[in-house]
């Protein structure tokens, strides 16, 4: 049985009055309850002769008012300056009294998938009825309501079907079926919107579930809250209705994860049984509930992701159910409300498609095999470099004695001789060099270069690949030091999340033409959860076609169907969680580790160097200045760590070597006398000048031992919120400084 009903909805005056509902009293007066839009003004409301304010409450920010009205005198309103008669609703609670019902929002679903809903929580729960708050506007959905007339004609199912005569939805929202109002949706902040549309947008009056309790659901024998899209998971011989009834507080929360369909066939009308997929990291949990109305709490309060004034039982789990967002959402591309590579089947939902629905999706398809590591084959780094000229040999010669073998390097808008002297090296077979074609693809030089890296051969033949910069050496601390020893110790690992390891400056303000990783030897501690740069790992990645392209921390381009077969560690071999399979690109206090191996980053090296690296400007973050909260934050001397140094004599023999070759004596040359060149000129700058004066301060020395006492509000600040009593401290001293949260300083 479907029947209709309206809301005493109207809006004047400024206010907007949802609805009114009558509330029987033995004597001879009538009590009101007036439902007001969220925001609204209590001051712009009055009433006429015979009308007495008794309370005023708030559901949220919708104001409740309740009023009684003598006997024989009518109920008029005065919003702003206008005055009006208002006809309250007498509420029908014997229509549902006794039943299992729901209290629903429909927002353009079709009379066939409602249907569907009812008759699955019939069959599952031992539903008897439902109050449906339907959003259309009036008079648009006659079609929708002759469907669901006809398909309830015979039903022994009550269905209220409740409309307002206002919109109910956010002002500045889209329709809620546009991709952009799906949570996991990619791309969100790159969408074009639609105009705002509050009949369609998502619901904003949540005190609308107190007008579906008052009206007709306030004596059902519980009441669940569920979307006309959503499934309640149906245990054998128990429905959330009597486990509300049993619930000592009367109340039970509801559990809800998102569903998706791998495909929906085309032509064919999207179904509860085409959802059978999850996301496999999914974060997000759609918060109900059911509550038994007599059992709980008079105080309780409808609303829409909780009950107020009434606790959910705790020794009750909460009870699952599965939102199929393809109905809430009806794209024809799946992939514009959820990251496909992040789908995985679920057995439960496959099951409910092909029994309850009695269905056959679209199932996905089989993932192709993956191999295992290879303990041979040919181990690439791929890199972007812009005026390094004078740190490329020492950092290759590195990576060549610890086991790489391939370094395909692009290059743009050098003036220091790197990009020539790469070409040497090219032709001397050592490296693969590569202008990078950043600016015809629009994009950023490294996010450029890794995308035409991936179908380089060099790295399609590769067993094993890595991105990471000239500044970032590998540090493995087990055996001799070499890929072999760390490929060993992890011996089914596939990928090995690299985390840096900050080294400073170690008070080095002049440029010296000499190793790197022997000149800088002070860094961060390894617990340095702040700032967040500090635990920025990149990855070394077994090449067995798991991920479909190459990003500056991991790869990326994951497929969820190979789950199985991703064995990703950390530095200390330990197992990083499937949470962060998808985005992370930092460690964290549960994943960093640096065991095995770190990634020494040398971000800033000597003062005059880093005036260089500043001017040069940044190969991926182009728009944003490396400058003096930039060095604060990179710069980080509190220790001393030479764990690298057992790998230096095997480096130094590759760089003889390669010195030995005159030409690439005399390029490097060139390269550092170009560096000297340049710093010579930024020292004789007013403003690079002053600028090195102030990073190679007292201040700035001791400021760079101190990190660990600093909140993170500090690294956004800068270090000229730091007071100099701060900066004298002793860094042996127990003490903590933050401040204030300040915007970002993007340098």
């Amino acid at each position: 049985m479907l029947l209709f009903g309206e809301m005493c909805s109207v809006s004047a005056g400024g206010v907007t009055l949802l609805d009114a509902v009558e509330r029987p009293v033995d004597d001879g007066t009538r009590r009101v309850s007036l439902y007001f839009a969220a925001g609204t003004d209590v001051a712009q409301i009055g009433f006429g002769p015979g009308v007495e304010l008794l309370s005023t409450a708030w559901v949220m920010s919708a104001p409740v008012l309740q009023v009684r009205i003598a006997e024989g005198a009518p109920l008029e309103c005065v919003f702003g300056a206008v005055r009006l008669r208002v006809t309250p609703f007498r509420p029908d609670l014997g229509l549902l009294r006794g039943k299992n019902t729901f209290a629903a929002v429909r927002n353009g679903e079709s009379a066939e998938t409602i249907v569907d809903w009812l008759a699955y929580h019939a069959a599952t729960q031992g539903l008897d009825g439902a109050v449906i708050l339907d959003r259309s506007p009036p008079g648009e959905d006659t079609a929708f309501d002759a469907a669901l007339e006809g398909a309830l004609a015979e039903s022994a199912l009550v269905v209220m079907l409740l409309r307002a005569l206002l919109p109910l939805g956010k002002r500045s929202q889209p329709p809620e079926q546009h991709p952009y109002c799906a949570p996991e949706s990619p791309g969100r902040d790159r969408m074009d919107l639609p105009e705002p549309d509050p009949w369609r947008a998502p619901l904003g009056e949540v005190i609308c579930y107190e007008i579906m309790r008052q009206r007709y659901l306030g004596q059902a024998r519980a009441v669940a809250n569920v979307e006309v899209h959503d499934l309640l998971e149906a245990p054998e011989g128990r429905s959330v209705f009597d486990a509300a009834v049993a619930a000592d507080t009367g109340v039970v929360a509801l559990a809800g994860r998102s569903a998706y369909p791998w495909r929906v066939r085309a032509g064919d009308p999207i179904s509860f049984g085409d959802h059978i997929c999850v996301q496999f990291d999914a974060s997000k949990v759609w918060n109900r509930w059911c509550i038994a109305p007599s059992k709980a709490s008079p105080q309780a309060v409808w609303r829409m992701t909780r009950v107020g004034n009434a606790a959910a039982d705790p020794r009750v789990p909460a009870w699952r159910f599965h939102r199929c967002m393809n109905l809430r959402h009806p794209v024809e591309t799946i992939a514009s409300i959820v990251p496909r590579a992040a789908l995985i089947e679920d057995a439960r939902l496959l099951a409910l498609a092909e029994d309850a629905f009695e269905h056959r999706p679209i199932r996905m398809p089989a993932p192709e095999t993956s191999l295992t590591p290879g303990k041979t084959g040919r181990r690439a780094i791929v890199t972007t470099m812009k005026n390094e000229g004078p740190f490329i040999l020492e950092w290759l010669a590195y990576h060549r004695a610890i086991g790489f073998d391939d370094f395909l390097i692009y290059t743009n808008d050098c003036t220091d001789g790197t990009a020539s002297f790469l070409s040497l090296l090219e032709r001397k077979g050592l490296v693969q060099h590569r202008d990078n074609p950043f600016r015809a693809m629009d994009m950023r030089p490294q996010h450029a270069a890794l995308a035409v890296a991936t179908d380089e051969p060099v790295i399609g033949k590769a067993a094993w690949v890595t991105c990471i910069d000239v500044d970032e050496f590998i540090n493995i601390k087990v055996g001799d030091g070499t890929l072999d020893a760390l490929f060993a110790a992890v011996p089914e690992a596939n990928l090995i999340s690299m985390t840096w390891r900050l080294f400073g400056n170690a008070d080095t303000a002049d440029f010296n033409d000499a190793f790197v990783t022997q000149q800088f030897t002070r860094c961060a501690p390894e617990f340095t959860p702040k700032p967040h740069q500090a635990w920025g790992f990149k990855t070394l990645f077994a090449n067995v076609g798991i991920f479909r392209k190459l990003g500056v921390h991991r790869p990326k381009g994951f497929s969820a169907q190979k789950l199985d077969k991703i064995h990703w560690v950390n530095g200390s071999g330990r197992p990083l969680p499937e949470g962060e399979y998808r985005g992370a690109w930092r460690s964290n206090v549960q994943t960093y580790g640096y065991d095995l191996v770190q990634l020494n980053h040398y971000a800033v090296r000597s003062a005059e160097s880093f005036l260089v690296k500043r001017d040069r400007g940044r190969v991926n973050h182009v728009e944003r200045d490396q400058g003096l909260a930039y060095w604060f934050r990179m710069n980080n001397n509190a220790q001393e760590d030479l764990s690298i140094q057992r790998a230096l004599p095997k480096a130094q023999a590759e760089m003889r070597r390669l010195l030995a070759d005159p030409e690439i004596a005399a390029a490097h040359a060139e390269c550092v006398a170009a560096h000297r060149a340049k710093i010579t000129e930024l020292r004789a700058d007013p403003g690079y000048g002053a600028f090195f004066d102030e990073i190679t301060s007292q201040k700035m020395q001791r400021l760079s031992r101190l990190h660990g006492h600093f909140g993170a509000n500090v690294f956004l600040a800068g270090p000229t919120c730091i007071p100099d009593e701060i900066a004298a401290k002793d860094p042996a001293e127990r003490f903590f400084f933050t401040v204030e949260r300040q915007e970002t300083v993007h340098s």
